[in-house]
């Protein structure tokens, strides 16, 4: 029997379906990890080029190693030896066949949020590659664009900066600061209100909490 989060997830889910179509996204719910995972194999043609930044919500429904085991050409820049090279890497993921993404936050209008310190992610969610492919957990979903934008802002990124740990005043404290440091991890600030052309980015929507 479904759990009470179950329940909400799945009934808040089709309404932000139905939302994110009327913005001109593709978008799907599945209610389970291993859902969201077939279904995002099935928008990844085999032989494509692949790349990823921030996609902690991608690996954990073990779409990247199945990129990696199956008939596809991952760009994965943690497999990089330089700098440099890792750089450039993330450069070619904007001709990416493929780009994944997780989102920061989303609105129940159907609106994603997201941050960026370098600005490679918002960047190939802006342009670039063929087709984005979001993997959000419910998790994320907020009932507006302002809700949505301070998640992002006040939850997501000072938890980000725990995992990067860089000298930056949330490191030490948890809580954002509207800081300026060289360091800062805030320094694009994307909302993706519609899709264009259409069915560029699609969503997979998942009934669980997945990523931060």
């Amino acid at each position: 029997m479904a759990t009470l989060k179950e329940m909400t997830y799945e009934k808040r889910g089709q309404i932000l379906v139905k939302n994110l179509k009327s913005r001109h996204f593709d978008a799907c719910y599945c209610a389970t990890r291993e859902e969201a995972l077939q279904m995002a194999l099935s928008w990844i043609p085999e032989g494509s080029t692949v790349g990823w930044g921030g996609a902690m919500s991608a690996q954990q429904i073990g779409l990247m190693e199945a990129l990696k085991n199956g008939p596809y050409q991952p760009m994965d820049r943690d497999s990089c030896a330089t700098a440099e090279e890792r750089a450039n890497l993330m450069h070619k993921h904007l001709g990416a066949d493929v780009f994944l993404t997780g989102a920061n936050a989303l609105s129940l209008d159907g609106q994603m949020v997201n941050i960026d310190g370098t600005g490679n992610r918002v960047a190939a969610i802006a342009f670039g590659p063929k087709t984005v492919l979001v993997i959000a957990g419910m998790n994320k979903v907020m009932d507006t664009l302002e809700e949505a934008v301070r998640r992002a802002r006040t939850v997501a990124a000072p938890l980000n900066q725990q995992r990067f740990l860089l000298d930056n005043p949330c490191t030490a404290t948890g809580t954002c600061a509207d800081c300026k440091s060289e360091s800062c991890i805030c320094n694009q600030i994307i909302i993706t209100r519609n899709c264009r052309p259409k069915g560029r980015i699609k969503f997979v929507l998942v009934g669980e909490d997945l990523g931060l």
